[in-house]
């Protein structure tokens, strides 16, 4: 089984390092010093569960690699529109790309079945963008339940977690998730292939949508979010309303919110992927959190008036900080928040 990562920082990293110990034939695309240091001396996975060291191939050009089986995205989705060069070597006729995103995915609607199938989202596929380069025929979703982070260049430190969920957006238990998720497991990683992975897209982003732009907005960590109390009030008025948009769409994730807060306090002082984003000037990735969810609570007649304030203020952060959300225009963003609060 030929697996490229492309975007092996952090998670993608952990996940070829894994998949190497199975026995994969695995390449890491990265660059810069961290991909000198894993050419030299391998991926070095420092984890409670034992550390490790995966010797495997690391490139910053795909094409030494050529078509592989399967595709890891480990980039952020805010670069996906502009990955066509770097993935089209990598592909083939049956390659499947795993897509290791937060938030709503590009894909969310095919083979969706019922009202809204096959739609395409204008806040994470702009203009069909995104669709254009990753086929949504190809997808495997992927929610990642792991946290890493990259201590040193070609260093992995695994704090906790070990699960990927991974699903067929039309909901088959097909060979190839299958497959990858025998690989995943044979690296000792957890890799259910969940009957219908829109419903674990819908649980992480409860946490998603409402930690990660307040803790940009405050600068304030898990623990200080959840013990402010007029702060936990607006992030279960958050929660709440992501559910309603869910339910609205047939999705019934299996959790309820004071279970859902219960799990963030015990995080402690993390500070979220946004708000370590904003420290360091990069794009906020909040648009397929944020945004998307707004332009289906606008689909669904629901509304969802914390969503589109936190939204605008979201919106003024990224523009006065200059670490744009992501693709949309102002304009339309104006008219989605006016919509979607009036349902």
């Amino acid at each position: 089984m030929k697996v490229a990562v492309l975007g092996a920082g952090a998670i993608g990293a952990y996940v070829g390092a894994a998949l190497h110990r199975a026995g994969a034939d695995v390449h890491l695309i990265a660059r810069g010093p961290h991909l000198a240091a894993m050419r030299q001396n391998g991926v070095h996975v420092l984890s409670p569960r034992g550390d490790f060291t995966a010797h495997t191939h690391a490139t910053d050009n795909p094409a030494d690699i050529g078509p592989a089986d399967y595709v890891f995205l480990g980039l952020k989705a805010t670069s996906y529109a502009a990955c066509g060069p770097l993935i089209e070597p990598l592909l083939h006729e049956n390659t499947a790309v795993i897509a290791a995103q937060n938030g709503i995915p590009w894909w969310y609607f095919h083979a969706h079945g019922g009202p809204h199938n096959g739609r395409q989202l204008e806040s994470v596929d702009p203009g069909g963008t995104v669709s254009a380069v990753l086929a949504p025929e190809r997808a495997i979703g992927c929610v990642v339940y792991a946290a890493t982070e990259l201590e040193a260049p070609g260093v992995v430190r695994h704090l906790e977690g070990t699960r990927f969920s991974i699903g067929e957006p039309d909901r088959s238990l097909s060979a190839r998730c299958l497959t990858f998720s025998e690989a995943m497991q044979a690296g000792g990683l957890k890799c259910p292939v969940e009957p219908d992975l829109r419903n674990d897209i819908w649980l992480k982003l409860l946490g998603n949508i409402s930690f990660n732009p307040i803790s940009a907005l405050a600068r304030a960590t898990m623990r200080q979010m959840c013990h402010h109390t007029g702060t936990r009030t607006v992030i279960e008025a958050m929660m709440t309303e992501t559910l309603t948009v869910a339910h609205a769409l047939d999705s019934h994730p299996d959790i309820t919110i004071e279970r859902r807060l219960a799990g963030a306090e015990k995080v402690g002082d993390h500070r979220t992927s946004t708000l370590q984003d904003l420290e360091a000037g990069k794009p906020l990735e909040l648009d397929v959190l944020l945004t998307a969810v707004i332009e289906l609570a606008t689909l669904t007649h629901t509304p969802v008036p914390t969503l589109t304030t936190i939204h605008a203020l979201s919106d003024l952060l990224a523009h006065q900080s200059g670490t744009p959300m992501n693709v949309l225009a102002g304009a339309d963003r104006t008219a989605l928040r006016a919509a979607a609060t009036q349902g």
